[in-house]
Formats: C-alpha cells, structure tokens, sequence
C-alpha cells in the first residue's frame, strides 16, 4: 500500500487560479502563490489528501512552454515560496504532485538560446529533435526543428539524447531536494519515448518511497505506459468522456462497458490498473456546462469517487461554478477565484456539501480504494456494482432518470447497511438489499456495522438547487431571445431601465470579447501553427454538431442528428488525428489501431484539441 492507493486528488491550475498575468514579463517575483496557503485547509476540508498543482516553472505564457525548470515562474513567487507552500500542504497532511513538462521546452530555455546563438558550434544542438540548419521556422531563426503539436514555441527535446535524460532526471532530483514534492504528474506523456520514461521511473524509484509517476495519456492501451517499469498511472480520458456523455445520452451502458474493458486491462484485479479519474480539468469543459442535465451532477460524483481509480476535483468545480471550452482560450477553464468568496461553502453550497461528504466517505471507506468492482444491475438509468474488501461489500446505486427507482440488488454479509450520503438504513434480506434510488441521485450503501462517522447528506438539495438555477436561466434565456428578435420595450419603470442598462453593457462586452478573440486568433496564426486546419476541421464538426436551437443541449430527434452525424464524421476524425502524430514522427501499427480503434466522435474531437497549447 501507498499514499497514492488512498488518494483523494484537488487539481489547481496556480496561474490561473491566482490571476497571474497571460505573459511573463520576467520581473521582479510576485509572490501569488502565497495567496493559495488558505485553500490548503480548504481542500483538507473537502476530503481530498492530495494536490496536483502546475505547471509551476518559469515560462513564457500558460506555462507548459518552460524556460528554467529550477525556477519557480517569477509571476507566482519565488523557491522559497514553492518550498513554503509543499510544506504546509505536508503539515495539513496532503501530499505534492507537480507539473513535468518533459516532452518540450519554450524557446527560451538555455540550450535552445545556446542553439541560436552558436548555431553548428552549440553544444546543445541535438538536444533537440531534427535540428536542421538549412531550414527554417515562424520565428525567423535561419533553422528549423521538430515542435509539439504544431506549434513553434514549443521545442520537442531529443529523448534518446543521453544528455537530455541525465538533466531531466538531475531536475527531478532537485525538485524534491528543493521542494520535498511526491511525485510528478508527466505531461504529453503518449508521446515521451519510452525509454526516456524508464529512466525517469528509475530517478522516481530511488528519490524518495512511494514517490508517484502519473502520465498524461488521452487514448490507447493504459497498460503500454502503466507497469512496473513506466509510470503508476495515467489519466482516464476513457472514463471522463464516458462519464460525462453516459449521463448526457441516459447510457449507463456506456460507462459499465468502460469500467469492465480498463478493470479488464488490469487483469480483473482492483491493483491492477489504478488510473487517474476525473470529471473535468484544466483542458476540458467544467462537468456543470457539461451536463444537460445539471442534476447529474450529483449520479456523476458518486461513481468518480466509488468507481476503480484515484478520483481528482478540479478546483472550483466543487462550487459548481461553468467553464466553456472557447475556440481561442482556455481561460474560461482556468478562472482567478477568491476563496472568500466561498466562504462556509460545505454548510451552504449543496455542491460542495456533496463533494465534501464524499471525500470523507472516500477517506472512511477502504473497500473503495481496494475493493473487487462487480457489477450488479445496469440499465440505461441505472447502474449498480459493489467495491469488496476484507469480507466487507460496498453497493453503490445511483439513477439518471427523472424519477425515483427502486432496486433489489445483492448485499454482503452485514445484516443492515446504511447510505454514506442520506444516513438511510436499509435490512438485508436473503443476501439482497431493496432500496429506492432517488431521481437524479444515487447512495453508497456502506455495511451500518462499520463506524465511518457517517452524519448523512440530504443528495435532494443539489438537484433541488439545479432546478432553481435552471429555471433562472431560462428566464434569462428567454428575456435575451426576446430582447433579440423585438423592438426595444418602452421603459416603464426605474427598474427597467437598469435592466435595459445591464442588457446593453453586457451586449457590448461580448462584443469587446468577441473582438479581442479574433485578435487573438490573429495573433496565433502570425506564430505559424502548422495543424491549423485540421483544427479548424476539428471545431468545425465540433460545432456543426450541435443544433442551433438547443444550443448544444440535445434530446429525442436531436440526439438522434448527432448521433448520425457522428458515424459520418468518424473516419474523417481519425485521419486528422493521424495526420497530426505523423508531425512528431514515424506512426507505429500499435498507434494506428488506438486511433482506429476510438469510434466516438466527442472523444476523437478531444483528442485533437489536445493536441493544442495545453
């Protein structure tokens, strides 16, 4: 057993998180990292025993394009700052993982500048992948080199160039000397080398115990990179997608099928294949857009937390609060939050109540971490399995339906059981429980003789609280449809005319958004992505996708369009896919068939966007 086997994940994104400026203008350090010491109780008291804060390092911009990786960004504080921080986390008892932007590096980290310097003379000229001196790049450098995902600013470095390997390995090393860190969360892991990835494994094993390699992998077969001699794990893409998309289309087959293939990669076991599960993060949309149905939210969380896997809450997703995918920015996934602003969020936040109470379940209930998975019941609106551990059996039940559903599964040997969530006790009867599974929701059915200090969480008042937003948002939708379509209503009130005033600011600062975006967008094309238009294929079927009168939220003959659309895009997808991996060298038969192998058009239109500046 290791802390990782018991971990409960927050996911912070710090530049965004502490309103860092969009570029680094390389000044005196601000020390904004600092202003997250008090989420550290926060996320304590949210359930959660672990942290994965990044990118941290000096960079140029959003930070995955790295100058010094011995250096903490200028914009977020200084070493000792970092150092500060991990501490503290230790103190409150929650582990440190961070950021290991490996694949690449921004233009100005020093060997690059060494190579522009010194051109054929430089030292560093193979730290680089195909360096070659008789080309060229956007930038104008009189050379040219192979970039991740298209994109100049980020310089691929030559894994198989030992030199390379000893210095990403010394930098591992610093970092927990430095900093005192538990491991590492690798980004664009599915396209480290492998050998490059062993002999980080190697440093991790010998740094520190139980120090915790974690991969980020979109698609594939997990287990090519989580073994005992890669990583410890990887993120579930596979499970985020399903999850997400289970609940939007009412197919809790769609998720079962997904538990029981990655439980299956893992050789049925639940130490097998320990991935890292999550709902939404940093790259994607926040699950609350996500949902058609806001009252999933509560069914979605309950099998994060319970189903095989590390569960991870990205921050102030707890809240409930949006985040939109935007065709030029990720901003809208990476908010400034003030803490205050949640104050007293688990008493009076029925999003967070839930979050905080299934951390604690999490925490109190080992079968969770090391329980067998079985599935017991599964239909398109409900799904049950159990977690069994030690002779113990945990059922977990949850419903996607409108209505309340009432279940007779099997139980284990306890006599009673009583749900983690609503403090309900049920009796068992001829090795079956009976319970009545409310609308929207879902209970974790926990043996009544086990003492986990369960004080009971009434799950109606997240779907209660969804209801009412809902309905304030149809309003809203509707006034702005009608403000839309009709003349101006003659103002009639005080009250009217400063509802005219708001409507006409707002107006006026989508469009001042909307400007900007398109300068934006100007800006990036100067900088010569060279997958431009495949993305733009990308969005574009992303967008086609969705009917204009839904806005995106579908059902019955809409879904239906999708779903068509969908299976005549699939093969489309998969070639823009490829076309982009062949960027960063030779495509293997094993890569062609993860790629052949996704059939679903969301997660194929994922995978390309994460081919973008993460």
């Amino acid at each position: 057993m290791a802390w990782y086997d018991e971990a409960v994940f927050y996911h912070i994104y710090p530049l965004g998180l502490t309103g860092a400026p969009k570029e680094n203008p390389y000044g005196e350090p601000e020390h904004r990292l600092n202003t997250l010491l008090p989420w550290i109780a926060h996320i304590r008291e949210i359930g959660c025993n672990a942290l994965y804060i990044g990118p941290l390092f000096e960079s140029v911009g959003h930070g995955y394009e790295t100058t010094d990786y011995k250096k903490l960004d200028s914009r977020l504080g200084t070493n000792e700052d970092l150092t500060g921080f991990v501490a503290e986390c230790h103190k409150q008892g929650i582990k440190v993982i961070l950021d290991g932007v490996f694949n690449h590096t921004g233009r100005d980290f020093f060997a690059f500048q060494d190579i522009k310097k010194n051109r054929e003379n430089s030292a560093y000229k193979d730290w680089y992948c195909n360096v070659n001196f008789w080309g060229n790049n956007s930038f104008n450098d009189g050379f040219s080199y192979e970039n991740w995902g298209g994109y100049d600013l980020l310089v691929k470095l030559n894994q198989h160039n030992p030199a390379v390997k000893d210095y990403i390995c010394d930098v591992i090393r610093f970092w927990v000397s430095e900093f005192d860190i538990d491991g590492i969360r690798l980004d664009a892991a599915d396209v480290l080398d492998f050998n490059y990835m062993q002999a980080l494994r190697h440093t991790a094993n010998e740094v520190k115990p139980d120090f915790w390699l974690m991969g980020e992998v979109i698609h594939g077969d997990y287990t090519r990179w989580v073994n005992e001699g890669t990583l410890h794990s990887v993120t579930n893409y596979n499970l985020h997608k399903a999850l997400y998309s289970g609940h939007n289309e009412h197919n809790y087959f769609e998720i079962a099928h997904t538990v029981k293939r990655l439980y299956g990669m893992g050789g049925n076991r639940p130490d097998g294949l320990k991935l890292y599960n999550f709902v939404d993060n940093h790259d994607v949309e926040r699950i609350y857009t996500r949902l058609n149905n806001k009252a999933h939210f509560t069914p979605v969380h309950i099998l994060l937390y319970t189903l095989p896997g590390v569960p991870s809450i990205y921050y102030g997703s707890e809240f409930g609060i949006e985040g939109k995918k935007e065709r030029f920015s990720d901003a809208s996934l990476r908010p400034a939050l003030n803490l205050a602003d949640y104050a007293d969020a688990v008493k009076n936040n029925s999003f967070t109540r839930l979050i905080a109470a299934l951390g604690k379940t999490r925490q109190n209930t080992p079968a969770l971490s090391y329980g067998e998975y079985n599935e017991l019941l599964l239909t398109n609106r409900q799904y049950a399995f159990s977690r069994n551990h030690n002779g113990q059996s945990v059922v977990v039940t949850v419903n996607n339906d409108d209505s309340d559903y009432t279940m007779t599964v099997s139980a284990g040997n306890a006599a009673e059981y009583i749900g983690a969530l609503s403090g309900e006790k049920v009796s068992v009867n001829g090795g079956r429980i009976t319970v009545n599974v409310k609308a929207n929701s879902g209970e974790i059915w926990v043996p009544a003789a086990v003492d986990a200090g369960f004080t009971g969480l009434d799950v109606k008042d997240a779907a209660a609280e969804v209801k009412q937003a809902e309905k304030k948002a149809a309003v809203e939708e509707a006034r702005e449809k009608d403000a839309g379509t009709k003349a101006v209503p003659e103002i009639t009130s005080e009250k009217d005319a400063q509802q005219q005033k708001t409507a006409s600011e707002k107006a006026a600062s989508e469009k001042k958004t909307e400007a900007k975006a398109i300068q934006v967008n100007e800006s990036d094309k100067k900088e010569g992505a060279e997958n431009t238009q495949v993305q733009k294929t990308a969005d574009q079927a992303s967008e086609q996708k969705k009917p204009a009168a839904t806005d995106g939220n579908v059902s019955g003959a809409d879904a239906a369009y999708m779903e068509a659309f969908e299976k005549g895009k699939i093969a489309g997808l998969q070639e823009a896919i490829l076309a982009i991996m062949g960027k960063n060298g030779p495509i293997t038969d094993q890569m062609r068939k993860d790629v052949m192998d996704n059939v679903y058009h969301d997660s194929l239109i994922n995978w390309i966007k994460s081919f973008r500046v993460s």
